[in-house]
């Protein structure tokens, strides 16, 4: 009999053993699933979030246990505006405008990301770019004087796309110029982005509004041209006094870039 109720014990452990373990294999299952539904929902999120914030800042961020401090840096500006906008804004459609406005900013990203800038400032129809303000770039003046003349190329074709739509065309202008900056993620814990801060920046705002005086799109200051090489085809322009600034700004359009053949 005592052989019996041993037998008995051992099934029914046996029993709540198997009891056990199916149940935790069902909680595993759903743990898995719930583990792929939350990565899903995070590359989402990481997606959305790079529509704000330079992907290799999320990246940084992400990857390591630095908080991205603020850094001084030697990083080089563009800045790019368009012309007219304001007028534009008041004889059309908000949201033919905005349609108009999305195309513009999604080419002109496109155009500096393949150059190596970092997009990190979208104020309107404006645009600023960094060159160099995430990590050290030897080429980051080169970059970003080719990203501008690939941003006038890019919008000489989406003019024709908006021709084609009978719907009015762009002009921008462009500004760029180097200088010491602090860089890095700034503000507080409700609220904070990477961002820059110091007077290049300043600079090459008004570099940008120069394009208007100077009819032209593409101006560079004298710090960027005593980087460039030959190839670049520049016209200087006479010294302009701007606000916010004690000796005038001598500035140079940027005309073409030469081929090999040199034409």
């Amino acid at each position: 009999m005592e052989l019996v109720y041993y037998i008995a014990g051992l099934l029914i452990a046996l029993l709540l053993v198997l009891i056990l373990f199916f149940k935790q294999k069902k909680r595993n299952k759903q743990l898995i699933k719930l583990l792929g539904h939350t990565n899903k929902k995070l590359e989402r999120l990481q997606i959305h979030f790079g529509r704000f914030t330079p992907e290799e800042v999320i990246e940084h961020l992400t990857d390591s246990d630095s908080t991205f401090k603020p850094t001084l840096r030697s990083v080089t500006v563009l800045f790019a505006d368009l012309k007219g906008f304001t007028k534009m804004c008041e004889e059309r459609d908000p949201v033919e405008v905005m349609g108009i406005l999305n195309g513009y900013l999604r080419c002109m990203s496109e155009v500096l990301s393949r150059h190596h800038g970092q997009v990190t400032e979208l104020i309107g129809d404006g645009i600023m770019s960094l060159f160099g303000a995430l990590s050290n770039n030897p080429w980051q003046v080169q970059d970003a004087v080719m990203a501008a003349l690939d941003m006038r190329k890019a919008l000489q074709e989406y003019n024709n796309e908006l021709r084609s739509k009978s719907l009015p065309e762009l002009s921008f202008g462009i500004g760029i110029h180097k200088g010491q900056v602090l860089a890095g993620v700034m503000g507080n814990y409700e609220l904070s982005k990477f961002g820059v801060v110091g007077d290049a920046i300043n600079v090459a705002s008004r570099v940008e509004t120069l394009t208007r005086e100077h009819k032209t799109d593409i101006l560079v200051t004298d710090t960027i041209v005593a980087e460039l090489d030959d190839r670049f085809v520049l016209k200087k322009m006479p010294p302009v006094k701007v606000k916010g600034k004690s000796e005038p700004i001598v500035t140079y359009v940027v005309e073409k870039l030469l081929n090999k053949s040199g034409t």
